[in-house]
């Protein structure tokens, strides 16, 4: 079998090396790839986000199967593309894909249908929006509505923050549009849980939960980035919290979504804050979390591809979906300077992957002598499998001592806040 897998960066590399288990599976193609995963996958230089470049190579190639991974081609219908080309894809319709494309969507489908969130007012004038977070209680969190790279989120600690994220999404665009609209909601308390789930549009099947290090720094400092690591599973995410998630999230969000008249079917990701009160949605992404996806597909027992057709095909009651004991943890290696500015280009030592440890590459390219050398800000997603998580943690960072690149650098404390909850 043919299999194409859209997007560029550790995600894929995770989901084509899980694929890759499969038998039945000959040739995978990745659009555009990155020069990490060449061994992994023909790597085509089509942008994930040049739809019908997509879908008439994915015609051209007799493809199999199509996973679109990342969210900009999701929310421009790539998968109703291919599926109107005739290529059975795994992802949502645009239309459901709406759930993370649109805050405003996703707040109005929580309220209409009492699924446990923060409060939040609206906004598509930037001077009612200043004039509302004047009595509003701080911090405020200030969400542009549209996809903006996993950066439009903004935590204001005072009003003149508050107003700033007001005035660079709305009056100077910094996102485009998708700071036409903003989203202002309280702010939550408690520890925050991700957790990425299998549906079809009537069953889910949640995956093991993990928890990401979005801050740049040790010690959660330092700017918002993409992720800097992860591990799986949470602690925080107990029996009870998982019971409690299903009845009042998970599926009340599934049968929305089909009340709508938009099901989901593919990777649903549940950003969520186990808060005083009980779990509530942070946010919802339409597809597999990057870098979550690094912790959760190395402890998936199951075939993947099985289970991707089973979501398309909506047989998921049917397929089971198992994860192994033990734990994981990726620590992210990026070029000094992200999420702001950083060099590209120097030369890559992998440490050698064995079937505890695996480096997923994110961002690097090959060079003119097949050399790997970086070529983005998150550059290498270095993780470990183990019978618990503090050894897992700790072959994460031995792996990490064997990876070298110029310019470098690394949080210390992955797993540090789980260890110490355990």
């Amino acid at each position: 079998m043919k299999i194409l897998v859209v997007g560029s960066g550790g995600r894929e590399h995770a989901l084509i090396k899980a694929l890759k288990k499969n038998p039945k599976i000959e040739t995978i193609y990745a659009l555009p790839g990155n020069g990490g995963m060449a061994g992994d996958a023909k790597c085509i230089p089509i942008g994930a986000k040049e739809i019908d470049e997509i879908v008439d190579f994915a015609v051209l190639k007799n493809i199999d199967f199509a996973v679109v991974a990342p969210d900009d081609p999701l929310a421009l219908g790539a998968v109703d593309a291919l599926e109107e080309s005739g290529v059975p894809a795994f992802g949502p319709t645009k239309a459901a894909a709406r759930i993370e494309a649109s805050k405003v969507f996703a707040k109005e489908l929580m309220k209409k249908y009492g699924i446990p969130t923060a409060q939040y007012q609206v906004f598509t004038d930037a001077n009612a929006a200043k004039e509302y977070v004047k009595t509003a209680p701080l911090p405020a969190v200030i969400k542009a509505d549209g996809l903006a790279l996993g950066k439009g989120v903004i935590i204001a600690q005072t009003l003149e923050e508050a107003e700033q994220a007001i005035s660079d999404m709305m009056e100077s665009k910094v996102f485009g549009d998708s700071g036409s609209r903003v989203v202002i909601e309280e702010f939550l308390e408690g520890p925050e849980v991700s957790v990425l789930a299998f549906t079809d549009g009537k069953t889910i099947k949640p995956m093991v939960s993990s928890m990401d290090h979005k801050r740049a720094l040790d010690g959660d400092q330092g700017l918002n980035t993409g992720g800097m690591g992860t591990i799986a599973p949470n602690p925080y995410y107990t029996k009870e919290v998982a019971e409690r998630c299903m009845e009042e999230i998970f599926l009340p969000t599934i049968r929305a979504m089909q009340a709508e008249g938009c099901p989901f079917k593919g990777c649903l990701y549940f950003g969520l804050m186990i808060t005083k009160n009980g779990p509530k949605v942070i946010e919802y992404n339409c597809r597999f979390g990057d870098p979550e996806t690094q912790v959760v597909l190395p402890l998936l027992k199951s075939d993947l591809f099985t289970v991707m057709q089973a979501v398309r095909n909506e047989t998921l009651d049917s397929c089971p979906v198992e994860f192994m004991g033990g734990a994981a943890c990726c620590v992210v290696m990026a070029s000094q300077g992200y999420p702001q500015h950083y060099e590209k280009g120097f030369p890559i030592t992998l440490a050698p992957d064995t079937d505890e440890i695996t480096t997923y590459v994110a961002g690097a390219k090959l060079g003119e002598n097949g050399e790997l050398l970086t070529n983005g800000g998150r550059v290498l997603g270095v993780t470990a499998t183990a019978e618990n998580l503090k050894a897992a943690v700790e072959k994460a960072y031995a792996a990490v001592q064997k990876t070298h690149f110029e310019n470098a650098y690394y949080r210390h404390d992955i797993g540090k806040r789980a260890l110490n909850k355990e």
